[in-house]
């Protein structure tokens, strides 16, 4: 029988400004290109991995009109089981992204139904959490349900997965609840309050949340790579050097690639040399869920 991954997170539409270069405050430039493509962290992260052949249960809501629509079918083609997938009064999450002509963005969010995705929403969904066997949160739904949401997994024995952006300071309550812990820098220093630097300083956050009841930290470094930390020691992976055109949903191409190999075999750096592969590819291409790799694309890269 074949693993099953339940991502609970956020269904934005994304609005793609492509420009030469970002605009400064109180500045006013003029645009090459606005793109309509389908996004949120939590969707992302759904679509990457079933883009690379596996079954995915996805827990969100979106709005009663037309991005809502886009959205839903965007993953529906993608393989991921849309069921659970509500409706609500609020209009669907929106993000305005500006890409600069280097790859840069910088992302304006404005969350609309997934700030409705609440405590009860999962209670009446607690069938995709028994069904999974890995189960994966971001911070772009409210804090509340992320801990409700880790709790249940928790209790029900499953493997959970937090990507804690958009950073926010977390309680213990969800901190003990976390088996893999995948921050960027600006992520764990705001988890840690310890302040990022340098190697040094990152293994010294990760080893406090450690201590508090995390399994295991990967540290996502963009261009210069990842850093795998666990009680027992860290080790550093090599980023692949491509060509970036959209940094756009890097982040969330990597946890596509590192849950897909993690729930296979179950081997941590396989797994994140699976997710290196992943989001190289995927930088590469406008867009975020427009640029996510099927399995045979990342089979091929070398």
């Amino acid at each position: 029988m074949k693993s099953i991954v339940t991502v609970v997170g956020s269904m934005n539409m994304d609005l793609v400004i492509k420009v030469n270069e970002i605009p400064q405050i109180g500045e006013t430039l003029l645009g090459n290109e606005l793109l309509q493509i389908p996004g949120g962290k939590g969707a992302n992260q759904g679509v990457a991995i079933a883009k690379l052949n596996n079954e995915i249960i996805f827990l969100g809501k979106v709005g009663k009109d037309v991005f809502g629509d886009a959205l839903i079918e965007s993953m529906k083609e993608s393989g991921v089981n849309i069921e659970h997938i509500e409706k609500t009064d609020e209009s669907t999450g929106i993000a305005v992204i500006n890409v600069d002509k280097h790859g840069n963005n910088n992302i304006i969010v404005i969350p609309g139904a997934n700030g409705n995705v609440d405590k009860e929403y999962l209670q009446r969904h607690l069938i995709a959490f028994e069904k999974a066997d890995i189960v994966v949160f971001q911070l772009e739904v409210p804090l509340e349900t992320v801990k409700e949401g880790l709790k249940i997994a928790r209790k029900l024995g499953k493997t959970t997965i937090l990507n804690p952006a958009p950073a926010y300071e977390l309680d213990d309550e969800i901190i003990e609840n976390i088996d893999i812990l995948i921050p960027n820098e600006h992520e764990l220093e705001r988890i840690s309050k310890i302040k990022i630097t340098d190697q040094d300083s990152i293994l010294k956050a990760a080893n406090k949340l450690l201590h508090k009841g995390i399994r295991q930290i990967i540290v996502t470094l963009g261009s210069k790579g990842v850093l795998y930390i666990d009680t027992r020691g860290h080790k550093f992976f090599e980023a692949y050097k491509v060509n970036v055109v959209d940094t756009t949903a890097a982040g969330d191409s990597f946890i596509g690639g590192f849950v897909s190999s993690y729930i296979e075999n179950g081997n941590i750096e396989r797994s994140i040399e699976m997710g290196q592969k992943t989001a190289a590819l995927a930088i590469q291409k406008v867009g975020a869920q427009s640029s996510l790799p099927t399995k045979e694309e990342v089979d091929n890269f070398r």
